[in-house]
C-alpha cells in the first residue's frame, strides 16, 4: 500500500513541475497578437480564396493593421469577396479612411464557339483542362483557346461561371462574380483576365488569345483577332496596342465609346453584357455560265499550242528489244504505243510510233536512241 502512495506522490510531483515549467515557457516566449487583426478577420467574409493576395483572411487581417501602423492607409489592398461595405468596416475599425475600388470581374477572352471553331479531333482522355493542355493541343487547330473542360466551374466557390453546351465556352455570371482570380488561376492557357469594369460591370474586351499570323490565326477560328490594327486607328483614348499580332485594351484607359467594336472586321471586340456583334460571312462566288467557262478553258490551251519546245513533237523510237509493260507506262501512262512493222532480222531493231511528247529525262531514264520523226 505505501508503495502504491508513494508511486502516486512521485507522478503527481513529476507533472506538476513538467506544467510549472511550460508554464513559465510560454510566458517568456508569448507572441503578442494585435487585438485589432481579430476584430478585422471577424469582419471579413472567411471564405480564404486568396483573392486578396493572402494565403487566408487570417493574412489579410494582419496585412491590413500593418498597413494601417506603418503607412496609415489601406493602400491597394482590398477583398474582392467582401466589396466595398466590408473594406469600409476594417476601415472603420483601424480608424482609417477606406478607398473606393474600381470593381472588376472575371472575363474569358475566348469566342472560339463551335461554330467559330470547328472540332477536329476528340479528346478522350481525362476530362480536366491542365491535363488536356499537358497531353494534346485540344479538338481543335487553336492551341491558345478554351479547352472546355471546366478546371474554372470546378475552382469558383460562389457559382459564378459555368460551360455552355451550346457554344461549348464558359460564361461568368457578372451579378455573382467577386473577381476572387480562383478561375483565372486555374486555366492553364490564362484566357481568363480579372478586368477593371464600370458600375454596371461593362467594359470593352477582345475575346481572342491567339497570337499567331493573320492567316493561321483566321484558319483556326473565324472570330480571331488578325491584328489588323484597324481598332487601334479608330481608338480616340489611345487605349489599343499590338502586340504578337493580338489586340489587347487597356481598361484603364479606355472610354468604352464601342469604336473599336464597329472597326473589328472579325467580331472579336465586345462591350460586356451586350450582344456580340455577328461575323459577316462571305458569299459565295456565282457559277460562270458555261459558254463563258468553255471560253475561259480553251484560252490557256490555245496559248499553250503556240509555245511549242522541240521535244513535243512526235518522235519515232527504235530499240533492239520489245519493250515492257512498264516502259511503256512510264512513257505513255496508261496510252499503248503502237508497234509498227518489224523486219524478220532480229537484228533490225523494232520500231514504235509514239504520239505523245517524250520527255528528254525519260528518254535517259531507259537508255533509248531517239531520232525526230
Amino acid at each position: 500500500m505505501n508503495e502504491i502512495l508513494i508511486a502516486v506522490i512521485v507522478l503527481g510531483a513529476v507533472g506538476l513541475i513538467a506544467a510549472l515549467v511550460l508554464w513559465g515557457t510560454a510566458k517568456k516566449f508569448a507572441v503578442k497578437e494585435d487585438p485589432r487583426i481579430g476584430q478585422v478577420n471577424e469582419v471579413l467574409p472567411g471564405a480564404n480564396c486568396g483573392g486578396c493576395g493572402f494565403p487566408g483572411c487570417g493574412g489579410m487581417a494582419a496585412a491590413c493593421v500593418k498597413a494601417a501602423d506603418e503607412a496609415g492607409e489601406l493602400g491597394s489592398l482590398f477583398c474582392p469577396v467582401g466589396g466595398q461595405p466590408c473594406m469600409e468596416k476594417v476601415a472603420a475599425i483601424l480608424g482609417l479612411q477606406a478607398v473606393a475600388a474600381a470593381p472588376k470581374v472575371a472575363v474569358v477572352r475566348c469566342n472560339g464557339t463551335c461554330e467559330n471553331r470547328p472540332r477536329l479531333v476528340s479528346y478522350d482522355g481525362v476530362q480536366t483542362c491542365r491535363i488536356a493542355n499537358t497531353t494534346c493541343m485540344g479538338e481543335t487547330a487553336c492551341a491558345y483557346g478554351c479547352l472546355g473542360c471546366g478546371d474554372c466551374v470546378a475552382a469558383c466557390q460562389f457559382d459564378a461561371i459555368r460551360i455552355n453546351p451550346e457554344t461549348g465556352l464558359p460564361e461568368v455570371d457578372r451579378a455573382k462574380c467577386t473577381a476572387c482570380g480562383a478561375c483565372a488561376k486555374a486555366c492553364p492557357r490564362n484566357i481568363i483576365e480579372i478586368r477593371q469594369v464600370d458600375d454596371q460591370k461593362q467594359g470593352m474586351v477582345v475575346t481572342c488569345m491567339n497570337k499567331d499570323k493573320g492567316a493561321a490565326a483566321n484558319k483556326a477560328c473565324a472570330a480571331s483577332c488578325i491584328g489588323c490594327s484597324k481598332c487601334k486607328q479608330v481608338c480616340g483614348a489611345d487605349a489599343i496596342t499590338i502586340e504578337n499580332n493580338l489586340s489587347y485594351i487597356d481598361a484603364e484607359k479606355c472610354i468604352s465609346c464601342r469604336a473599336c467594336e464597329e472597326a473589328c472586321p472579325k467580331a472579336c471586340i465586345i462591350m460586356l453584357g451586350e450582344p456580340r456583334k455577328k461575323i459577316e460571312k462571305k458569299q459565295p462566288v456565282a457559277a460562270k455560265p458555261a459558254a463563258a467557262k468553255a471560253a475561259t478553258e480553251e484560252a490557256p490551251k490555245a496559248v499553250a499550242n503556240t509555245n511549242t519546245r522541240p521535244y513535243d513533237k512526235p518522235i519515232e523510237v527504235k530499240f533492239d528489244a520489245a519493250l515492257l509493260p512498264s516502259q511503256q507506262y512510264m512513257l505513255a501512262g496508261t496510252v499503248d504505243l503502237v508497234q509498227g512493222e518489224k523486219s524478220s532480222d532480229s537484228a533490225t531493231p523494232a520500231t514504235y510510233d509514239y504520239e505523245a511528247p517524250l520527255m528528254p529525262s525519260q528518254q535517259i531514264l531507259l537508255g533509248l536512241k531517239t531520232k525526230k520523226a
